[in-house]
Parts: C-alpha cells; structure tokens; sequence
C-alpha cells in the first residue's frame, strides 16, 4: 500500500509480563481507518488492512475461530 505515514504509534502485542524483543506483533492505527501489523524481527514489512477487517478478525480470535490452529497435536509445517 505503499509508504507508511509518519508518527505511527506502534504497540506490541505480546504476553503479559513479557521481555526481550520477541517475536512479537506490533500493531498501529493509522488514519483512514487503516491497520498496520508488523512483526519485531522484520519491522520493515508491514501487512495493512482495514478497521473493520482487523475487528472482524480480533471478534473470530475471541470466539474461538481460529483454535484449530493452535491445536498442539498437530505441527504447524502439518496444517
């Protein structure tokens, strides 16, 4: 989507209590009702999407919707 705009407040999502530089997501609202994630150890590719896609996707994590990927039984490099 081209250049970020300037003076993004970036706030990272990681476990409470958590240090060092992670990996992490970081996530800034931007204005247009954009969102733009990133992730610690690359900070220079940023994924931007809309305010409603990011609320869509944050209400499917809170009702469970994407559980199946985080099932323990199964490897990741298997889904």
């Amino acid at each position: 989507m081209g250049d970020l705009p300037a003076g993004l407040t970036w706030v990272r999502a990681a476990p409470e209590g958590a240090e060092g530089p992670g990996p992490w997501i970081e996530i800034a609202f931007g204005r247009g009702g954009l969102v733009h994630l990133r992730e610690t150890g690359d900070p220079g590719t940023v994924v931007t999407t809309t305010v409603q896609k990011w609320e869509a996707f944050t209400r499917g994590v809170v009702a469970g919707e994407f559980d199946h990927f985080a099932e323990p039984t199964t490897p990741l490099t298997e889904r």
